[in-house]
């Protein structure tokens, strides 16, 4: 989040804050610690799989694509803890039989979708072709999906959406309008674009759901933006993303530390992508 707002609004009157924190974050030997883990103990081969592996490839795609002298310095700090995490994921793929189909933090498409993202961005081609032949063999042949069942009580992702979102980024778009057409039906569509009941914002599994706000805005956008003009859901998820973020934004501080850590990042992201 500091990152990318540091790099969008270099006048920000935070700026020099902002760097002074990421400076002393993306310090060498702090890297090599955070990468040194991930191999000191068997158990954390798991560990933040693959929610946080996401993230982290997030982060470097960010550093990657900035020309500044010190993103520079901080990408190449970084690259350890990348590199792990590369090689985490390429261990993992080939034996991941079945996707994650849930609203937290395991979600496989959700994952998968940055993933592609950063090696599009970075030029690994060898890694973006396991994800695309790994996506498709998941998600290609889903029909129906049954998003009227949406959400669980404490979910900060829509299952179905992010599938969408990520097929949008492999599929040629007449492809992707044939498998959409086949993945949603109307009933699915108008509980997808419903409004999560905020029931108690200070509770830490139910403030999930103004994530889902956030989530479902960035999802809708991304397809909305694959889709050609003529096609009904272009308009309809361009719209109802504009009313998720307008309903979320009011909420990012308006609780506690439950949602206060990560509310203002997804913010961010989905606020970018325009």
């Amino acid at each position: 989040m500091l990152l990318k707002i540091l790099k969008s609004k270099p006048d920000f009157a935070k700026s020099a804050e902002i760097t002074t924190i990421l400076d002393q974050s993306f310090q060498a030997d702090k890297m090599k610690k955070e990468a040194e883990y991930f191999t000191k103990y068997e158990v954390a081969q798991n560990f933040e799989r693959t929610y946080g592996w996401a993230w982290i490839l997030q982060l470097d795609k960010e550093l990657a694509t900035w020309k500044d002298p010190q993103a520079k310095i901080w990408h190449k700090n970084l690259k350890p803890l990348t590199d792990e995490i590369l090689k985490l994921w390429k261990d993992y793929l080939p034996k991941q039989t079945y996707p994650n189909r849930t609203g937290v933090h395991p979600n496989t498409a959700f994952a998968m979708s940055f993933a592609l993202d950063w090696a599009r961005a970075t030029g690994y081609k060898d890694f973006e072709k396991i994800l695309i032949e790994k996506s498709k063999y998941f998600y290609l042949k889903d029909e129906k999906t049954p998003a009227y069942l949406e959400p669980d009580g404490s979910d900060f992702f829509s299952p179905s959406l992010e599938i969408a979102d990520l097929m949008r980024r492999l599929l040629p778009q007449k492809e992707f309008v044939n498998w959409l057409n086949k993945f949603y039906d109307e009933r699915s569509i108008e509980n997808i674009s419903k409004i999560p009941v905020i029931s108690d914002i200070n509770d830490f599994q139910t403030v999930h759901l103004v994530g889902l706000s956030f989530t479902k805005a960035w999802c809708m956008k991304g397809i909305a933006n694959a889709l050609p003009k003529n096609h009904p859901l272009k308009s309809k998820f361009t719209r109802t993303a504009d009313i998720f973020l307008k309903n979320a934004l009011p909420l990012v501080f308006a609780g506690n530390y439950g949602g206060d850590h990560w509310l203002a990042s997804f913010a961010v992201y989905a606020l970018s992508q325009e």
